[in-house]
């Protein structure tokens, strides 16, 4: 197994993966946005369209964006693509209140849909995700997980108390 990115010539830092996203014409409010969702996030170059490019002259190619450690390039690419359910992020949150604010955060102006995910202002979908879920549903206890799957599937946001409630419940 290969360990973490190594510095390359020059000193900077480039990951072996980074996800593209593309946009119509938003990718620099998109980057803007994310930025300022996530913690330790930072927008970073952004490259223009040259003379006889696609995209106009000195307009917005390429947003490159680090949202708390994972890197993303954001393309602006035209209305040939949408994004669709097919590709997601997921945001894993330790607590209630940091799951309460990412969601409400990345879903202003986009699709509170249901079991955690919800599609933002840019048609981008997430899945808001407590940690504590991936554990009650590797439980040993056929019934334990039922009954968690069956609280996820009756939420649009999820609630970490409901999901407890429903792992403890006895049948």
């Amino acid at each position: 197994m290969r360990g973490p990115a190594r510095p390359r010539r020059g000193g900077s830092s480039t990951e072996k993966i980074t996800a593209c996203l593309w946009f119509d014409n938003q990718a620099e409010e998109a980057a803007r946005f994310y930025a300022s969702i996530f913690r330790n996030s930072k927008v970073g170059k952004i490259t223009r369209y040259p003379e006889g490019a696609p995209g106009p002259k000195g307009s917005v190619m390429t947003v490159s964006v680090r949202l708390d450690g994972q890197d993303f390039l954001l393309l602006n690419g035209g209305p040939v693509f949408k994004f669709s359910e097919a590709v997601s992020f997921i945001v894993n949150c330790a607590t209630q209140k940091e799951l309460d604010r990412m969601w409400e955060r990345l879903s202003e102006g986009g699709q509170q849909v249901q079991c955690g995910w919800l599609k933002d202002r840019f048609g981008v979908s997430w899945q808001v995700i407590p940690t504590v879920l991936q554990k009650m549903l590797a439980d040993r206890d056929p019934a334990r997980i039922e009954r968690v799957f069956q609280a996820v599937l009756g939420m649009k946001k999820i609630e970490i108390g409901d999901l407890k409630r429903a792992y403890a419940r006895r049948t």
